[in-house]
C-alpha cells in the first residue's frame, strides 16, 4: 500500500457524497472513546470533520490507532462518507485507513483552542500550535483575501505589479531611521520605502504598484510596530493628487466590499462587522487638519 493522497477538504464533504471513498488530512482536535465506538474530530484550513469507528466493523489496527491518537497530531484518513445528523456538517467518515504523519507529544505547551490563556512568550515559542487557534487562522485568511482584493482592483485599473530592491545604498525618505546591513565590503541598508524605484518605473510603465516589506529602525513598546511591515504602494504618471485620492477611495471601498463578502465566517470569528465606506471621503486641507488637532490640545507647527 502506498502513501495516502488527500482527495477532499473538510468543507467539500457533504451528504451528497454518502458512500463515496474519500481521503482527508488535517489535525486532531478532540478524541472520544466510548468503548465500542471511538471517534475524533479532524480539522483543516476549511473546517471540521468527524471520524467515527465502531469496534465491530472497523479493522482492528485502525481502531487501535485511533485509541493512540493525541490532540493536534497530524493525520490522513481514508474512508467512506456517511450521513450523521449529530456530526459537524451532518456527515462523518467511517475510516478504512489512517496514517499518522506526526504524533503530538502531550501535554501540549499551550492550548490551541484558547480556553487556557498563554503568555506571548509561550505563544511565540510554540507558534505552530498558536497559529491553529481559530482567531489566528481567521486573521490570516482575512489578510489573504484583503491582499487578493487589492491586487485584483489595481490590476483591473491598469497597474503593473513590481518588486523593488530591499537592500539599498541610501535612504529613500528623509526622517526615517535605517537598519544597516553588511554588504560584503560596503555598508548598505534595508529599504524603508520603494518610492524612488516606483518613480523610475512610472517613466516606462506609467502605473505601478508594490505589495512588499518595508523596514524602519524605530523603537517600540507594543506588538504593533514599523520595524518590519507590509506596505501597499502605488505610483501613477500623468495623474494629480486629486486623481490619486479618487483611486485610493475606490480601492478601499472595493476591498471592504470584497472582504465583507468572501470572509463572512472569518469576520464573525474575530468579532468584526464591516460596512463599506461611502465615497467620496470627507476632505480636509492641511490647515483644517492642524486646526482640528489644536482644538484637541495637540499643537503641530506648520510644515511638520
Amino acid at each position: 500500500m502506498g502513501r495516502l493522497k488527500i482527495t477532499h477538504s473538510s468543507a467539500s464533504i457533504t451528504p451528497a457524497l454518502e458512500g463515496t471513498k474519500v481521503t482527508v488530512g488535517g489535525f486532531v482536535k478532540s478524541i472520544r472513546d466510548l468503548g465500542g465506538i471511538r471517534f475524533f474530530v479532524l480539522y483543516d484550513m476549511e473546517g471540521e470533520l468527524q471520524v467515527t469507528a465502531s469496534k465491530a466493523t472497523t479493522r482492528p489496527e485502525v481502531f487501535t490507532k485511533i485509541g493512540s491518537l493525541t490532540p493536534e497530531s497530524t493525520v490522513v484518513v481514508e474512508g467512506r462518507v456517511k450521513v450523521a445528523e449529530q456530526a459537524p456538517g451532518g456527515v462523518e467518515i467511517v475510516p478504512e485507513r489512517i496514517e499518522v504523519l506526526s504524533q503530538a507529544v502531550v501535554p501540549l505547551p499551550l492550548d490551541p483552542s484558547g480556553r487556557i490563556k498563554s503568555t506571548l512568550e509561550t505563544r511565540l515559542g510554540a507558534r505552530v500550535l498558536d497559529l491553529r487557534h481559530p482567531v489566528r487562522r481567521a486573521i490570516f485568511k482575512i489578510r489573504h483575501i484583503t491582499l487578493d482584493a487589492i491586487r485584483k482592483f489595481l490590476s483591473s485599473n491598469g497597474f503593473l505589479e513590481v518588486h523593488t530592491p530591499k537592500i539599498v545604498a541610501t535612504a529613500t525618505e528623509s526622517g526615517a531611521a535605517l537598519f544597516p546591513v553588511a554588504y560584503f565590503e560596503r555598508e548598505a541598508f534595508l529599504s524603508q520605502s520603494p518610492q524612488l524605484y516606483k518613480e523610475i518605473l512610472t517613466g516606462c510603465f506609467q502605473k505601478v504598484f508594490e505589495i512588499g516589506p518595508i523596514f524602519r529602525a524605530e523603537e517600540f513598546n507594543t506588538p504593533k510596530h514599523l520595524n518590519e511591515t507590509i506596505s501597499v504602494d502605488i505610483e501613477a504618471a500623468f495623474a494629480d493628487y486629486e486623481e490619486v485620492m479618487q483611486l485610493l477611495e475606490k480601492l478601499i471601498a472595493a476591498v471592504f466590499q470584497e472582504v465583507g463578502e468572501r470572509a463572512r465566517e472569518e469576520l464573525k470569528i474575530v468579532g468584526v462587522k464591516l460596512s463599506t465606506p461611502k465615497i467620496p471621503f470627507e476632505r480636509l486641507t492641511y490647515r483644517e487638519a492642524l486646526e482640528l488637532l489644536e482644538k484637541k490640545g495637540v499643537k503641530v507647527p506648520w510644515g511638520e
